[in-house]
């Protein structure tokens, strides 16, 4: 038997798993009393499962609005009466959690925890997803800033970019869209917050300076006209600084002409054209700058076309482009173009 097992969770480990900032544990102990039944030695905070089941069900409370005192209070007294007592709450369950988080989630470790009736819709629709995303959806609904800084920064120290942004980033945001869609604009501050939490997380990867870039041409990354979508883009040029790539990030929504104009004036070794659905996926804006050539007379060269994102589904590539299937495999992709082993069709 393990120590966490024997004498509980530390506070650290129950803050990431629920998706709370350390510091907010310790101040609901100290303003509310919703801390460990027992201390280890007396003094350092130990949790128990019934202590993290009263953690979730304060989580769930202050999430759909409650003052942290009533929800302190009603949390503390599902702890005293036992598994199953908590007012308003349906049985527990061991069943693994596939609803929305705040809706039908038991506790962090998987063990029995207070369940909401489904379709209360103060949750995400995660469905069946890695822990690290329950957590980082509680701290969304709850618009805790500082808590999303620490788990998105922990799940790409732990996992690595790709798997945090395929595996916990793109999952949530994916969840807090399709909350706001279906409830109007009640959380679209979720959908914000959140992404521009993910957003930072993704250009703290590799910090400026960190790491020299090859001397090759850069990369430009691109939205296609009428496109706002660009965090999948964030990802890709954080992967490509990680390798020591250079980039040129365009951003949302590039006109046409201004796309047209900054190939032909940087001569980039591949453009990444993002399109979210079929209703932006450009065609034959990717053929045009597919065909752009630059360089000195005689030596001229076209840039490798990358078409990113769900929007160019449906047609094959033509020649001179490719449509990688996810993070990794464009990385993988412009990683062997830029080191010389596919090069992009001469002029």
């Amino acid at each position: 038997m393990n120590d966490s097992t024997t004498y509980g969770l530390t506070t650290g480990a129950v803050a990431r798993r629920l998706g709370v900032s350390p510091t907010t544990l310790r101040s609901w102990d100290r303003r509310y009393g919703i801390g460990p039944a027992a201390r280890e030695d007396g003094r350092h905070r130990r949790w128990a499962p019934e202590d993290v089941a009263m953690l979730e069900e304060m989580c769930r409370l202050t999430a759909s609005g409650a003052p942290p005192a009533e929800a302190a209070r009603i949390a503390r007294t599902g702890r005293a009466e036992g598994p199953g007592a908590v007012p308003g709450t349906a049985p527990r369950t061991r069943d693994r959690p596939t609803g929305p988080v705040g809706e039908r989630e038991g506790p962090a470790d998987g063990g029995p925890g207070p369940a909401r009736q489904p379709g209360s819709g103060n949750g995400l629709p995660l469905g069946d997803v890695r822990l690290e995303c329950r957590g980082l959806a509680r701290a969304a609904v709850r618009l805790d800033g500082p808590a999303l800084d620490v788990l998105l920064r922990d799940a790409v120290a732990d996992h690595g970019l790709v798997t945090a942004w395929e595996e916990v980033m793109a999952p949530t945001l994916h969840a807090a869209g399709r909350k706001w869609e279906s409830s109007g604009d009640r959380y679209v501050e979720v959908e914000h917050l959140l992404s521009w939490h993910v957003s930072t997380a993704l250009r703290q990867v590799v910090p400026a300076g960190h790491r020299s870039m090859a001397p090759v041409p850069p990369v430009l990354l691109a939205c296609v006209p009428g496109e706002q979508h660009t965090l999948p883009l964030e990802a890709l040029a954080a992967g490509l600084s990680e390798r020591g790539l250079p980039t040129r990030m365009f951003g949302a929504a590039v006109p046409a002409e201004a796309l047209d104009a900054a190939v032909r004036r940087m001569g980039p070794a591949a453009v990444v054209l993002w399109s979210q659905a079929r209703s932006t996926a450009n065609h034959a804006l990717a053929r045009h700058v597919a065909g752009s050539s630059f360089g000195v007379k005689g030596a001229r060269t076209r840039p490798l076309m990358l078409l990113a994102g769900p929007g160019w589904a449906g047609r094959t590539p033509e020649p001179g482009m490719l449509r990688p299937g996810g993070l990794r495999e464009a990385l993988d992709a412009l990683s062997r173009h830029q080191a010389g082993e596919g090069t992009a069709p001469p002029g």
